[in-house]
């Protein structure tokens, strides 16, 4: 086997070893910060599958959240345990990002955008309004950790293991998605879909699945944001994490399958990192932000890229 194809691998298996080690240097909020970059990469890497791979524009993604977010609160709270609520907040992502799919059909680029930026606020206001359902501007609180076979996870590292472990199991999934004729049919929608349409894809029915498979990813990363912050309000799945969403994406590199790890950790622990610079750290996560935006279009991991095509030898 080449050193090309090792490289990979053993990339993988050292961030894996990090991301298991790591945290048992870390204390309190460090923990905290780390579980939360697990849930939100899985979250923009259901973005990523609707932006990146197919290349439909939604500013949705972090309303989806709050879907599963609130099935799982709704549900813990009532005594049944967390798979429950993943099921329902998955199942809910699913039938809302197919019916968002479908002006996705009509309307491309910056008009889908502000469709998606609709039902976002719709959403959004269905949180703050229906104070029956989700407490309105109250919240719910009190939201238990799960058990999972037996053990509680309560500790916060022994929670951070669990929010990790779900990152595993969803980028398995992706990845096994995204080699099959469905990953295929996603680019090939993403690159030209009047050509995709020629040669037999069926574009009305991958666009729709692009949404629903989506926004299913992020309702999902919702029910274990849920039991992660263990109280939820509407505020925090307005537009801001949409767009942040967005940003981790599109800082990562769109379409790059682990683009939303990195950019998710430029994100969420960059602007920690930066903060020994008191009031002027969010001046340089922006200036950080944009110079990437300006000069790096493939984002942090198309850097990578750049390399693996500049060391291949060119054929004679």
């Amino acid at each position: 086997m080449s050193a090309g194809r090792l490289a990979g691998p053993a990339i993988g298996l050292a961030v894996t070893i990090l991301l298991l080690l790591l945290p048992l240097t870390l204390r309190g909020y460090g923990i905290y910060l780390m579980s939360l970059w697990a849930v939100l990469t899985i979250a923009a890497m259901g973005l990523n599958l609707t932006l990146g791979y197919a290349g439909q524009v939604s500013l949705a993604q972090g309303a989806f959240v709050g879907i599963g977010a609130y099935a799982a609160a709704l549900l813990t709270t009532a005594g049944w345990p967390l798979a429950l609520g993943m099921a329902v907040g998955v199942g809910l992502g699913l039938i809302v990002g197919w019916l968002l799919g479908y002006p996705a059909l009509r309307v491309q680029h910056h008009y889908l955008a502000f469709v998606t930026l609709g039902a976002n606020t719709l959403l959004f206001l269905v949180f703050r309004n229906e104070d029956w359902l989700t407490g309105g501007v109250y919240g719910i609180p009190g939201i238990p950790r799960p058990r999972i076979f037996g053990l509680a996870t309560d500790d916060p590292l022994v929670f951070y293991y669990f929010c990790l472990a779900m990152l595993l199991l969803v980028t398995l999934a992706l990845g096994l998605l995204l080699r099959s004729p469905w990953g295929r049919a996603f680019e090939a929608l993403r690159e030209n879909p009047v050509r995709a349409e020629s040669l037999g894809i069926d574009t009305r029915r991958y666009t729709l699945l692009a949404f629903a498979i989506g926004s299913a990813v992020g309702s999902l990363a919702g029910t274990v944001y849920a039991p992660l912050v263990q109280y939820i309000d509407p505020y925090p799945f307005a537009l801001g994490m949409s767009l942040n969403l967005l940003l981790m994406v599109v800082v990562g590199g769109s379409g790059r399958f682990f683009g939303p790890w990195l950019g998710a950790a430029i994100a969420v622990l960059l602007p920690e990192w930066l903060r020994f610079s008191e009031g002027l750290y969010l001046v340089f996560y922006a200036l950080l932000v944009i110079l990437v935006l300006v000069f790096l279009p493939g984002g942090l991991m198309g850097i990578a890229e750049r390399l693996r095509l500049g060391r291949r030898p060119v054929a004679g």
